[in-house]
């Protein structure tokens, strides 16, 4: 199976060319697009949501994942192994999350270029045929290299703050459910904020926090949208009136 995780939105041609290539050099294989509006220009954002995503993909999946605000200046392409899973993208940080708790993760960092590379779409010219090359069990010129050496390896295991809205509004968190308390009352956006287990328990229009499906600490409105609500969006910081933040940022 391959699978795309990008920031290029549901509109306008670059999903299409991505599959389009998967699928002339992967005949036969499945394509599942996961992700189109993944953290837009934020590749620790978008890393650290990934990793939340991939529990249900089988080992040997391979995902081309693209957040890519380098893309054409001198980051390295690079595919990684976790978990039994591949992942091919650029070395920003976006793969670095995906490979923490597997003590046998790989690294390579891909040497071989196509005839024709754009500046603007390594996705499409790079990223992907080396990824259909990888599903259809065929080699690819790169060269291994340590995990510890890629960009964000040494990043924070999570984020104190949002990292994604979801088209309801819901403000996701970088938060695992199991790091919060759930009597822990948070803040964002000056405003105090309690658990609830379920969309159910809040009356509507209550603004409150839950552990949502993907494991990670999630804000919401009952029958609304946390977002329009608290006027924030990805980036905004998370904290906790008895220094909550500081302490997961150690």
């Amino acid at each position: 199976m391959l699978v795309t995780y990008t920031d290029f939105g549901i509109t306008g041609p670059y999903t299409g060319q991505l599959e389009a290539v998967l699928k002339r050099l992967a005949p036969g294989v499945t394509v599942v697009h996961l992700q189109a509006d993944a953290p837009a220009f934020k590749p620790r954002a978008a890393g650290c949501l990934l990793r939340s995503l991939v529990g249900p993909f089988a080992p040997e999946t391979v995902f081309v994942c693209v957040v890519d605000p380098g893309v054409g200046m001198d980051r390295d392409p690079i595919w990684v192994k976790a978990h039994g899973r591949r992942f091919v993208g650029p070395d920003n940080g976006l793969l670095a999350g995906v490979m923490r708790d597997d003590p046998q993760a790989e690294a390579h960092r891909i040497r071989w270029r196509p005839a024709r590379l754009s500046n603007s779409f390594h996705g499409r010219d790079l990223f992907a045929p080396v990824a259909a090359a990888l599903a259809m069990g065929e080699g690819v010129d790169s060269e291994a290299v340590c995990p510890s050496t890629l960009c964000g390896a040494d990043w924070p295991r999570e984020m104190a703050e949002v990292i994604y809205v979801d088209v309801y509004g819901n403000l996701v968190t970088g938060l695992s459910g199991d790091s919060v308390p759930l009597e822990a009352r948070l803040l964002l956006g000056g405003r105090e904020i309690a658990y609830r287990r379920v969309f159910g328990e809040a009356p509507v229009g209550e603004l409150f926090w839950y552990v949502n499906s993907m494991g990670l600490v999630e804000v919401a409105v009952s029958e609304g949208s946390a977002s329009r609500v608290l006027e924030m969006g990805i980036g905004a910081p998370l904290a906790r009136a008895d220094g909550f933040e500081q302490e997961v940022s150690a």
